[in-house]
């Protein structure tokens, strides 16, 4: 599977409610050289390709080809399925009720560490966490909300214990 950066995921996913797919315009924090760098890594990994602008529809134009045509971008299936959707249809498009996409943590590292300690049967608090990781604390409270909820579709709960203080759980695997 293809590794996104963040701004590749929005860019592709924006292209995928657009008629056509097409990619433009682009988020309006990427401009200059960091258009054409992120533009040209997605080209040159077939996630979105170029073709010829209809002006006629007012289609967005990223490059004037010099003969008075324009280029604009498109998502393409590969780049359409590196954000999880399916290409069988014409109109495909994500529904908010999918189920996130499965990855697994690598063994050994710091996210693999606070998996573990959550699903501990005592669980783990900010400070334990904090004390096995070397993070901070807001680095904690951010990997369990950004890592473990919305990227592995984790559900992390926790509660007041007496003499502990806040613990935070995830069920057994």
């Amino acid at each position: 599977m293809t590794k996104l950066t963040d701004t590749q995921a929005i860019i592709l996913s924006a292209a995928s409610q657009r008629d056509g797919h097409i990619a433009l315009p682009l988020p309006d924090s990427l401009r200059g050289g960091a258009a054409a760098k992120v533009v040209g890594a997605m080209l040159a990994k077939g996630l979105i390709e170029e073709v010829e602008a209809d002006m006629r529809k007012g289609e967005a134009v990223w490059r004037e080809t010099g003969d008075g045509h324009g280029v604009t971008l498109v998502a393409t299936d590969a780049g359409l399925a590196a954000i999880g959707i399916e290409t069988g249809s014409a109109e495909a498009k994500p529904t908010k009720d999918a189920a996130p996409k499965t990855r697994t943590p690598r063994e050994g590292t710091k996210q693999a560490t606070l998996i573990a300690m959550l699903r501990a049967p005592d669980g783990a608090t900010i400070a334990e966490i904090m004390a096995a990781t070397g993070w901070q604390s807001h680095t904690v409270r951010g990997a369990m909300s950004g890592a473990l909820k919305k990227k592995l579709g984790l559900e992390v709960t926790s509660e007041k214990v007496e003499g502990r203080g806040r613990v935070y759980r995830l069920p057994a695997a």
